[in-house]
């Protein structure tokens, strides 16, 4: 069960996902999440702890999705793993379409606030760690360098699909010409 910090901090994220950021308001969370006038600033004091705990709380939720999805899969190669993104993709556009545009706006606001920028990198290092593993395990023999090349194009992707929507977004073919240009074969990883 929720507890009401939660319940402001889902209702912020919504705020933040469907209005943008100078939309995060004290008063617009507590509308949004039904409760008394006062309820969010009782909790949360100022816009910055309230911006801190948001990025904490759509981190955890983030984490949550990330881990259902690699609970359900196991990349064992470059195709596999980009079936796997692009299923991330596809549910990060779809049914988790407002918690993503929220990310968006944080990450935007991050460009302003360094202090969102340090909290971001420390709540995504999990995902980093899971996504570093998996390009070891498919073949990268630089997964330093291969993760921000597929991540950044993968967010690009996303970023794409929430500003200009296609009903008919399918990443899969992009992902994989990507993946396996970058993650060259095991054999091939041999120095020459």
């Amino acid at each position: 069960m929720a507890s009401r910090r939660d319940d402001l901090l889902d209702a912020a994220i919504r705020v933040l996902g469907e209005s943008g950021i100078h939309a995060l308001t004290h008063r617009a969370v507590d509308m949004a999440a039904g409760l008394p006038p006062g309820s969010a600033s009782n909790h949360f004091r100022t816009r910055d702890a309230l911006l801190s705990a948001v990025v904490e709380r759509f981190a955890a939720r983030e984490r949550v999705n990330w881990e259902d999805i690699a609970a359900r899969v196991c990349p064992t190669t470059p195709e596999e793993l980009a079936r796997a993104l692009a299923v991330f993709a596809q549910d990060a556009t779809g049914p988790h379409r407002t918690l993503t545009m929220a990310r968006y706006a944080i990450l935007l606001e991050a460009g302003i606030h360094p202090s969102l920028r340090a909290q971001l990198s420390a709540t995504g290092a999990r995902v980093n760690a899971w996504f570093m593993n998996w390009l070891r395990v498919v073949g990268s023999a630089d997964p330093h360098r291969d993760a921000p090349i597929v991540m950044n194009h993968w967010t690009g992707l996303v970023l794409h699909q929430l500003a200009s929507p296609d009903p008919a977004f399918d990443p899969s073919g992009q992902l994989t010409a990507l993946v396996t240009a970058v993650i060259s074969p095991r054999h091939a990883q041999a120095p020459r």
